[in-house]
């Protein structure tokens, strides 16, 4: 606990020779966001040079980036049409089952609304394209990122307590998951941690817990991790100081999923000045 303590108060720049994972700082959160919708961009672009498909792993949260994504596809005619989109997760009701698209906190409802139906029509990609774990068919997300070729980039964020996708701490009081068995984790179905359901619920749904579906299905770890690169973007403020921390600099846990991104060959942290600072424990 100490050791926690200590790490919560480091400077910025102690913090940046303690971290065991690299990260990159940008003003604020508009340009924060703004990195994340060019860096999705020039994947696609490295694709195109390359003559080959992108392969990306695109999460709903945070999602300020997409706007801008798309307007920088429709002005540059950035075709996706040799694009394979991952989505990480998507909400599934109390009986485990996927939540209509229609629903307002569908993630693919988002997706196909907010970025792939925002794209000049000549430039979307083939629906067969956008691939959604999908808990009837627990093994297909995973089978077709295998198919064509794995993940060249993993984009998402960070979520209170770390968790990556909805990837989450696996806490139980009858059984303890090993960081290993963590590492190697496929896709799945989760039922969401308390914690999880409040910052949801507060995020997307005015602090109305019981409107925030209690169970997902979340892409594993073993697919996160076997990704060429890894891009996380900690677009909380705040609140999200502290999981920033352990994310780059905390000891390897299940508790926090996201530590076990340390030792990726090409992973990298990205957030605001005001996320990285020390924490300051008060009352405000």
């Amino acid at each position: 606990m100490e050791r926690l303590a200590n790490l919560n108060q480091l400077p910025v720049d102690e913090l940046a020779r303690a971290a065991r994972i690299p990260f990159r700082l940008f003003p604020d959160i508009p340009s924060l966001l703004a990195d994340f919708a060019e860096s999705i961009a020039e994947e696609v672009r490295l694709a195109h040079r390359e003559m080959r498909p992108a392969r990306l792993i695109l999460p709903v949260g945070p999602v300020g980036q997409y706007p801008l994504l798309i307007e920088i596809t429709n002005r540059e005619r950035l075709s996706w049409r040799n694009v394979w989109i991952f989505q990480m997760d998507e909400f599934l009701d109390w009986q485990g089952r996927p939540i209509p698209l229609s629903h307002p906190l569908s993630f693919t409802g988002f997706l196909k609304r907010e970025l792939l139906g925002k794209l000049d029509a000549d430039l979307r990609p083939p629906d067969s394209q956008h691939i959604v774990p999908h808990p009837f068919r627990i093994d297909e997300f995973s089978e077709v990122l295998e198919k064509v070729g794995g993940a060249d980039c993993c984009f998402g964020g960070i979520g209170y307590h770390g968790h990556v996708a909805f990837n989450e701490p696996p806490l139980s009081r009858w059984r303890e998951v090993s960081v290993e068995e963590l590492r190697q984790s496929l896709t799945r179905v989760v039922v969401l941690g308390d914690d999880s359901i409040v910052v949801q619920s507060i995020g997307s749904a005015g602090g109305d817990s019981q409107a925030i579906p209690p169970m997902a299905v979340t892409c594993g770890m073993r697919d996160i991790l076997a990704s060429r690169r890894i891009r996380l973007y900690c677009a909380g403020g705040e609140r999200h100081r502290a999981v920033f921390r352990m994310a780059v600099a905390g000891p390897v846990s299940v508790r926090y999923p996201v530590t076990l991104l340390q030792g990726h060959s090409d992973v990298e942290v990205r957030t605001d000045q005001a996320t990285a600072q020390p924490i300051v424990l008060g009352l405000r």
